[in-house]
C-alpha cells in the first residue's frame, strides 16, 4: 500500500461554517400577572416611581432612563388601571414571559422524519438504550451529550476530549438528547463512546484507526453502532488486507454495525476507504436547507435545496443518502455549529441504526443495512445523481 494510502484525514465537511449558534424564543409570549411596565410621559422615573410606590402600593422591579422612561413594578390591576389614566403616564402594559426556544429540531433530523420516530425526536423527552462508538476526533464534555467513556488512539494519554469540534458534531447528529435544550439527535440521549483516532487537525492513520476499532471490537456486547465520518485514498481489496479493511470486517462480525462517510470528494466511493467497504453502510450527503421534502433556499452555503450535495462522492459502494448540507449540531466547548460534508450525513444513518437496534437487539448488522435501506424512499431529486446508482434517502418513522 502506498505511503498517501495509509495516511487518513477526517472528511470536515466543504464550506464548514463554525459560528456557534443560540436559538432565540419563538414560543408565544405569555402575560405576567400583577406585573406591569409603565412608560411616562413626563417626570424622573425614579421619583414617580416612587411617588406611585407610596400611592398605589406598587413594588418597583426596575426604573428606566435610556431604552423607555418609567418602570416595571408589581401591583393590582385597579392600580395599574389608575396609574394609567395619570397624565403623565403614556402607557401601561402587562409584563410578558419570554424564552430561549426549549430546543432546536435541526433540518437533518426533520428531514428524516425523526419527529415521527419511535422516540419522537423533538418533544423534550425519552432517551434510546443503544451506544454509538464515534471513531473520530474524540468527544468533548456538552450538556446535550451523553458520554459513557473512551479512549485516545491518537495524540497520546488518556484524554478523550475533542481538540477539533468534529467528532463533537458528529456525536450530536447521531445522539443528542432530547431534553428541552439545544438541538435533538436522530437516537436522542444514546451512549456516546469518544474513540479518537484523529488529532487537532483532523488527521490520522491506519494504525490510530484500527487502534479505535479494536477497542470497539472489544466492547461488542456493550457497542451495538460504531461512526466513522473519515476516509483516505485505497480501494475495497478485501477482508484479508491486513490493515483498516481486515479490522472492521472483524468487528462487524463481531455484531457492530458501522456506517461511514463516502467522502467530499466529488468522486467515486469506490477509490476511497472505508466508504469502499462493503460491510459498512456508507452515506452520502444531501443538500437539504429546510427540512422538508420541498425546494427551499440556499442558506450557510451555496448548493440547491433536495439534490446530491456537490461536493459529495458517489457510486455503486453508496448504500444511503442522508442530510449533510448546513447540519447544525453540538461543537467543542459546550456550544453549537453548522457545518457541511458527508462527515455530517453519516451521523444520521448512525443514529438511525441505533434507533432499530433499540427494537431489534438481535439484528446482525447485516439486517440493520437492509432495514435502513428497505425504509428509505426516493424522495428528493434523483436526477441530480452522479450515476444510475440511487440510493434511498434515509427515513426512520417506521423505527
Amino acid at each position: 500500500m502506498p505511503p498517501r494510502s495509509r495516511r487518513l484525514a477526517a472528511v470536515l465537511g466543504l464550506s464548514a461554517v463554525a459560528a456557534l449558534c443560540i436559538a432565540t424564543s419563538s414560543a408565544a409570549a405569555a402575560p405576567i400577572s400583577g406585573s406591569y411596565i409603565v412608560t411616562l410621559n413626563s417626570g424622573d422615573p425614579a421619583a414617580v416611581a416612587a411617588s406611585d410606590a407610596r400611592r398605589y402600593g406598587a413594588s418597583v422591579d426596575h426604573v428606566y432612563r435610556d431604552a423607555l422612561r418609567g418602570y416595571a413594578a408589581h401591583m393590582s390591576a385597579t392600580a395599574a388601571a389608575r396609574i394609567a389614566s395619570l397624565d403623565r403616564v403614556q402607557s401601561v402594559v402587562q409584563d410578558q414571559t419570554v424564552s430561549i426556544d426549549a430546543q432546536t429540531v435541526p433540518t437533518g433530523i426533520n428531514r428524516i422524519d425523526g419527529e415521527l420516530s419511535s422516540t419522537i425526536s423533538g418533544n423534550g423527552s425519552g432517551a434510546v438504550n443503544v451506544d454509538i462508538a464515534v471513531i473520530d476526533t474524540g468527544i468533548s464534555a456538552h450538556p446535550d451529550l451523553t458520554i459513557a467513556g473512551g479512549v485516545n488512539c491518537s495524540t497520546g494519554g488518556s484524554s478523550y476530549a475533542d481538540g477539533n469540534g468534529h467528532g463533537s458534531h458528529v456525536a450530536g447528529t447521531a445522539a443528542a438528547k432530547d431534553d428541552a435544550n439545544g438541538v435533538v439527535g436522530v437516537a436522542p440521549g444514546a451512549r456516546l463512546w469518544a474513540v479518537r483516532v484523529l488529532n487537532n487537525q483532523g488527521s490520522g492513520s491506519w494504525s490510530s484507526i484500527i487502534c479505535g476499532i479494536d477497542w470497539v471490537t472489544a466492547r461488542a456486547s456493550t457497542i451495538e453502532v460504531a461512526n466513522m465520518s473519515l476516509g483516505g485514498t485505497g480501494t475495497d481489496t478485501g477482508c484479508n488486507d491486513g490493515g483498516m479493511h481486515r479490522a472492521i470486517c472483524n468487528s462487524v462480525a463481531a455484531g457492530i454495525t458501522y456506517t461511514v462517510a463516502a467522502g467530499n470528494e466529488s468522486d467515486n466511493a469506490a477509490n476511497h476507504v472505508p466508504a469502499a467497504y462493503d460491510e459498512a453502510i456508507t452515506v452520502s450527503a444531501l443538500a437539504d436547507f429546510n427540512g422538508l421534502p420541498t425546494v427551499g433556499a440556499a442558506t450557510c452555503r451555496a448548493d440547491v435545496d433536495e439534490t446530491f450535495a456537490d461536493f459529495s462522492n458517489y457510486g455503486a459502494d453508496v448504500d444511503i443518502i442522508a442530510p449533510g448540507v448546513c447540519i447544525l449540531s453540538t461543537w467543542k466547548g459546550g456550544g453549537y455549529s453548522t457545518i457541511s460534508g458527508t462527515s455530517m450525513a453519516s451521523p444520521h444513518a448512525a443514529g438511525a441504526a441505533a434507533l432499530y437496534k433499540s427494537t431489534n437487539p438481535a439484528a446482525t448488522p447485516a439486517q440493520v443495512k437492509s432495514a435502513l435501506q428497505t425504509t428509505g424512499n426516493l424522495g428528493w431529486n434523483v436526477a441530480t445523481d452522479r450515476d444510475a446508482f440511487h440510493e434511498v434517502l434515509l427515513n426512520v418513522d417506521a423505527f
